[in-house]
């Protein structure tokens, strides 16, 4: 799920920044970054192609709650079925196209923020070196905001989904009639539970994106001050946006949160047609201990899919627009 797009977008960023810096139209790596944004450019001009793709999966798959609602043959819902599996496949790559627009654009940013603490210190400030211990810790502290972000994320899809779920039984047990066809639910009532928890849910995740480079900045800055390393908090925020988003100043190597991201989409997608595919007939079909197995992955594999994947395109970009903001709090 990983190898072929990571392969692909770290050609395009090499070839991207080198092409620019063969054009001689600035000094130093500015024609090279400039190399860079004009692919990320193009990338994102294909946005049309990609948001008809991803509109399709969303159509095809109420399509088939529709006909499932509607008591249709057995017939129109397997159509519906083969359609929505089609659906979850251009929904993956489209969130491919997402996901490689934000590795190039972090890569800009990245460079953004290093020319922007050269340019407040009057130091150069090209390179950032792992070997240093508080420039490792705060790379690990990249990377561990990836998996913690994903987990909250899933977290409040699962707590969501319960509440919807006793909220369904209640019903079921208040209005019998609503199996037989003779009660109407209370839609609006699930409706507004998952937005009301959407919108709470959402809370420790974004803290989360704001506040970690801010702490990590200015809690090495501090430790750098007491230890007489200068810019240690800007070099440690350094590491930590290598680690979670793009490795290396010609982005020959992609970070932890770009591979989770890919990994989520892919493997959500996979699980969501393995239901599908099981329930065409294959492996026992509906009922069998095989499908069983294939519900419980597609419960995982949607808020993985749907939820933390998608949203790890935001806390890359946030990660590196916050730092890129803040860069002078990390400064001595």
């Amino acid at each position: 799920a990983t190898a072929l797009p990571v392969l692909v977008m770290s050609a395009a960023l090499v070839s991207s920044y080198w092409l620019g810096n063969t054009s001689g139209l600035a000094e130093g790596n500015s024609d090279g970054l400039f190399g860079t944004a004009v692919a990320t450019m193009g990338m994102l001009s294909t946005a049309a192609y990609v948001l008809t793709m991803d509109i399709f999966g969303p159509i095809a798959d109420n399509a088939g709650g529709i006909v499932e609602m509607s008591q249709q043959p057995e017939s129109v819902r397997d159509i519906t079925d083969l359609l929505d599996a089609v659906g979850n496949t251009t929904k993956a790559t489209t969130k491919g196209y997402a996901i490689g627009s934000a590795g190039l654009a972090s890569f800009l940013l990245f460079s953004a923020y290093l020319d922007e603490v050269s340019a407040f210190t009057s130091v150069p400030f090209k390179q950032v070196d792992i070997a240093v211990p508080e420039v490792f810790v705060g790379g690990l502290l990249g990377a561990m905001l990836v998996f913690l972000f994903s987990a909250w994320a899933c977290m409040a899809v699962g707590r969501t989904a319960q509440e919807v779920v006793n909220e369904v039984r209640r019903q079921f047990a208040e209005k019998p009639g609503i199996m037989t066809y003779t009660d109407k639910p209370d839609y609006a009532r699930c409706v507004a539970i998952v937005a009301a928890s959407a919108l709470k849910a959402m809370i420790k995740p974004g803290l989360l994106a704001v506040a970690a480079p801010c702490c990590i900045g200015v809690a090495f800055r501090l430790l750098g001050a007491l230890t007489g390393q200068s810019l240690l908090g800007a070099k440690a925020v350094a590491g930590m946006l290598m680690f979670a988003t793009v490795t290396g100043k010609h982005g020959w190597c992609v970070g932890v949160g770009i591979l989770m991201a890919l990994f989520l989409n892919t493997a959500g997608g996979a699980w969501d047609n393995a239901k599908k595919y099981i329930e065409s007939g294959a492996h026992g079909g509906k009922g069998s201990d095989t499908h069983k197995a294939a519900v419980t992955g597609d419960t995982v594999g949607d808020p993985f899919k749907d939820t933390a994947g998608p949203s790890l395109h935001v806390l890359i970009k946030m990660l590196a627009t916050i730092s890129l903001v803040l860069a002078p709090l990390f400064m001595d």
